[in-house]
């Protein structure tokens, strides 16, 4: 009986948070559905007119369209600079590791606004005036995403045992460069999926930087939504629910993708 009381607490706790978490969603949604709902505990009547306004609105579209090319950018860089970084120190210089703690863990310690300006104020004069772009964005997009990148690169490697895994191959025969593209990258995709994934997630749902650094010259989706905001709160609604189910559908595609070529790696 106690067991089955003390299996039921985390059961509890569980639905509870979910329900914390959801429940503002779940508003959220019906609001953006909703025609008429005031003084009731559900809408009175029902209706497509938000998001038909929204995808009507060109603004909207290209406001996705930038978002969508700025992270993705921004994601890719980041896995092509960070993954054969942190494979050549994981594998080869593992004394490093440390430094690369605490370099990459330093956005963490800065807050959006105070790197906004900072960024601003280096980057408004001189030759390397990019202030307002996506130069500029892109840039800050790759730091934000830093500590994702390696940590989730990192502990694929030591998960799959990479420097064992390398020498392995390398005395079966194969070329360093084949050991790694066929053994190494195979095995360790699913952690680089899922680090791409939540770098995406994050730089999709950022605004402070995006707006302090962009806000008055490319207009993302957040900086949209917030414009928005004021107008109408079925129409915000709208492009919230739209929001968050382009990022569900990304997580699911990508997430298919990763299990599919983990599994191809593990066969062979």
């Amino acid at each position: 009986m106690n067991r089955r009381r003390t299996g039921l607490m985390p059961r509890a706790l569980l639905l509870g948070l979910m329900v914390y978490l959801l429940l503002p969603l779940l508003a959220t949604g019906l609001y953006a559905f909703a025609e008429d709902w005031q003084n009731t505990l559900l809408p009175r009547s029902w209706t497509l007119q938000w998001f038909a306004e929204m995808f009507r609105d060109l603004r909207f579209l290209e406001a996705l369209w930038t978002s969508l090319y700025l992270c993705l950018i921004s994601v890719g860089l980041s896995l092509a600079v960070m993954l054969p970084a942190v494979f050549v120190i994981t594998v080869y210089f593992p004394r490093w590791e440390n430094f690369m703690k605490s370099l990459v863990v330093l956005p963490y310690a800065v807050p959006g606004v105070v790197a906004a300006v900072g960024l601003i104020r280096t980057y408004s004069s001189g030759p390397l005036d990019i202030a307002g772009t996506a130069y500029l964005l892109i840039g800050a997009y790759f730091v934000v995403i830093l500590p994702y990148m390696y940590q989730g690169i990192r502990s694929s490697l030591l998960t799959v045992s990479a420097a064992e895994l390398l020498n392995a191959a390398e005395l079966l025969g194969a070329r360093r460069r084949t050991a790694l593209l066929n053994v190494i990258l195979p095995n360790i995709w699913p952690g680089i999926i899922v680090s791409s994934l939540l770098s995406f997630s994050v730089l999709f749902g950022e605004f402070v930087l995006t707006n302090m650094l962009v806000g008055g010259h490319i207009q993302t989706i957040q900086v949209y939504l917030y414009k928005r905001v004021g107008e109408s709160g079925h129409l915000a609604s709208a492009i919230a629910i739209s929001y968050f189910v382009l990022i569900l559908l990304v997580s699911l595609v990508l997430m298919k993708l990763g299990g599919r070529m983990g599994r191809g790696g593990h066969h062979e």
